[in-house]
């Protein structure tokens, strides 16, 4: 096996949209004075999640645009048939406390570094180029990859076939030279595994379906730290697998 590219996830791989997401919900429902209309502030998060969750299905079969599914998310959270301009301004509102809780995972540049001179590297995303782009070079990693491609711009998402192809075609490589490092057993797992790449998930104890792969499925890992090892990659940096 010869693995020359790796094409990553963003979202729970990289960057710590799980953390992000609940504080900057967290402090968003104090600032609007809504956390009182829930028993919980977990209450309150796991409501929002699952919303998320499912506008997000919603985008990728293609019933909702991107700024669309984002309306909605406030709309049905809320419970209210806000206008346009009312849901962008409390999203909008949300964003800004999600911001300021953005992070990469502390196993994110070290691997980024040790991979850095044994592998070209990708982003393919279920999400819009504006975003992830924008994404990236505030946290300090644009210029890691050489080209982001994301489900918005693409018109197909993960787990599709096409969509890894799509990252493979801009790579120039065929799919057996390509890993793809995703932190969803099934959207990222499953899908790059089927579209004929090295297929590498990350679990990080969220909590997702486990995949009955078997042998030949997605290669489990709990840490980025243990890339290196399944790549053969010569780097001093890297861990053996915690998953038999």
């Amino acid at each position: 096996m010869s693995i020359k590219a790796l094409v990553w996830d963003v979202d729970d791989t990289l960057f710590d949209y799980t953390g992000a997401d609940r504080a900057g919900m967290r402090g968003h429902l104090a600032a609007e004075g809504l956390l009182d209309a829930y028993e919980s502030v977990e209450q309150a998060l796991a409501r929002w999640r699952e919303i998320t969750d499912a506008q997000w299905a919603r985008f990728a079969a293609g019933e909702s645009d991107w700024q669309g599914q984002r309306r909605d998310r406030v709309r049905v959270f809320l419970g209210e048939p806000l206008d346009d301009a009312e849901a962008d301004d409390w999203f909008g509102r949300y964003v800004g406390h999600y911001e300021a809780a953005w992070a990469l995972f502390p196993d994110t540049l070290p691997a980024l570094d040790a991979l850095a001179a044994s592998h070209r590297h990708a982003i393919l995303s279920n999400s819009s180029f504006h975003n992830q782009d924008r994404k990236l070079r505030l946290l300090g990693v644009r210029d890691r990859f050489e080209t982001v491609l994301c489900a918005a711009e693409l018109g197909v998402s993960k787990p599709a076939a096409a969509a890894f192809h799509a990252a493979c075609d801009a790579l120039g490589l065929p799919p057996h030279q390509v890993a793809y490092v995703g932190d969803h057993p099934e959207i990222d797992g499953r899908g790059a595994f089927e579209a004929g790449m090295l297929s590498i998930w990350i679990d990080r104890g969220d909590a997702h379906t486990v995949p009955e792969s078997g042998p030949t499925g997605p290669h489990r890992i709990a840490s980025l730290a243990e890339l290196p090892v399944i790549l053969g990659a010569d780097t001093r940096f890297g861990a053996p697998s915690t998953f038999r």
